[in-house]
């Protein structure tokens, strides 16, 4: 049964985790018990062979093998973290991909109790018997890759007996040879069944049709992806790698971690404990690890954490037969709500929650952000060319960029906004000016031109 412990951690408190500390189920001293036992007794062994077993001159050879292989306990010469840590990290993200793909019916009956109509016994019987397909297929491949599922239905008749099929089904599941998995048939005969059902109009039209078939491609995914995950495993050499290093690393450490004769003055070897308390501890880690990644490398089996796979299968039938079934159609009256009149209104809290209304909503990180008057004034700049609007057209070329440059001078020295808009103003003033004084004589001769031929 998987542990859950959401509602201990629900708030952060004082000694939070450690209230977790002592549960037994589920947990890593479970887990790893025997071997951390395994490891003691192997330790204590050579500790009393070295101290009461051995000559002089044998302890002589016994500490110079044990500082030999003190050099390798070094994470340096085994890269213990590095593979283990990768390793797990791998287990996990196929652990969380593995629960996601489980083929669970909530969408596929939401559209079949929608779409497919009648409240008479066909109509009931097409609903029934398309979800009963649905969930004998998760069963089929739960069979395949489940222990727990294994046990329960070991046989296809006692899948009949359950009622997930029928014996004329389970004789068309039989007659049907191949050698591969059979867990696709039922959403074939599901397809079929829809099909029939648009052709009774039972399915109104071909788009009702059309996302029943997605959601049931959806679904058979989600089942093959399970089959696949269960076939294709982490490559065994990298499992292996890993075992190999731990285990291996604390074969050293049993030797190499011993206290040695501190009357020698061997480095490091000060003092004699005894007991090893950080070697105890760093084997606790690094083997606590590794079993976290056995644990989680398939999660159907039967550990305490592993998933809960009878339990889902009975939750997905029953939820399938209410929602198409005794939901269908079964609706309440439509009234006005209690707040009809009010376009405004709050939900009441309760005296536990109720100081959570003094809080304000958040509106956003830059709702309430300051700033200053400089950054609330508005600039606007106009459209008009260059050319037209700075440069006089008697100017050359360099006396209209020098009276640009010291417009643009006074404008930035400014750095208010009327002060812009009277530049600019008074400069297109001076501008008009200009092409007045420039037209006057070509208006005077069109005048004179004028006069003579009337």
């Amino acid at each position: 049964m998987t542990v859950s412990y959401s509602l201990e951690v629900a708030n952060a408190r004082f000694h939070g985790f450690s209230r977790l500390l002592f549960r037994w189920k589920g947990s890593i001293y479970k887990l790893m018990y025997k071997e951390f036992l395994v490891f003691c007794a192997v330790y204590l062994f050579f500790s009393v062979f070295y101290r009461l077993l051995l000559t002089p001159r044998q302890q002589d050879l016994f500490e110079r093998v044990a500082l030999y292989c003190d050099q390798f306990t070094n994470t340096s010469f085994i890269p213990v973290l590095f593979v283990l840590g990768f390793y797990v990290n791998q287990a996990f993200t196929r652990w969380w991909g593995q629960y996601t793909s489980f083929p669970l019916p909530d969408n596929l009956m939401m559209v079949v109790s929608g779409n497919v109509h009648g409240a008479d016994d066909r109509g009931r019987m097409l609903r029934r018997t398309l979800m009963r397909y649905a969930n004998l297929s998760s069963v089929l491949i739960l069979r395949s890759i489940s222990t727990r599922v294994r046990k329960r239905f070991p046989t296809l008749e006692h899948v009949v007996e359950a009622g997930f099929m029928t014996t004329h089904e389970l004789k068309n599941f039989e007659s049907l040879h191949s050698d591969f998995n059979k867990y696709w048939m039922p959403l074939t005969w599901f397809s079929n069944l829809a099909a029939q059902a648009r052709q009774e109009g039972r399915v109104r039209d071909d788009i009702a049709l059309r996302l029943l078939m997605d959601e049931l491609n959806n679904y058979r995914a989600k089942c093959s992806l399970l089959f696949h995950y269960d076939w294709i495993s982490i490559p065994l050499v990298y499992t292996q790698v890993v075992t190999i290093a731990v285990y291996s690393f604390f074969a050293f450490c049993v030797i190499g971690r011993q206290f040695l004769n501190p009357e020698k003055g061997y480095s490091g070897h000060r003092f004699d404990m005894y007991v090893p308390v950080f070697t105890l501890l760093q084997f606790f880690f690094y083997t606590g690890w590794l079993k976290v990644g056995e644990l989680i490398i398939n999660p159907f089996g039967e550990d305490d954490d592993d998933f809960e796979t009878n339990q889902l299968i009975d939750r997905n039938i029953q939820v399938s037969m209410l929602a198409v079934d005794d939901m269908y159609q079964n609706l309440a009256p439509v009234v006005k709500d209690k707040h009809w009149k009010n376009s405004l209104f709050s939900v009441p809290y309760t005296q536990s929650t109720a100081a959570e209304t003094f809080r304000p909503a958040f509106k956003g990180s830059t709702f309430d952000m300051r700033m200053s008057a400089e950054d609330l004034e508005i600039h606007q700049p106009t459209d008009v060319p260059v050319n037209k609007q700075y440069l006089l057209p008697r100017s050359s070329l360099g006396d209209g960029l020098d009276d640009l440059q010291q417009k643009t001078k006074g404008i930035l020295r400014s750095g208010s906004l009327p002060y812009l808009m009277d530049v600019l103003t008074h400069h297109n003033e001076e501008d008009e000016a200009v092409e007045t004084k420039t037209d006057a004589p070509n208006n005077k001769k069109a005048v004179v031109k004028s006069v003579m031929e009337n």
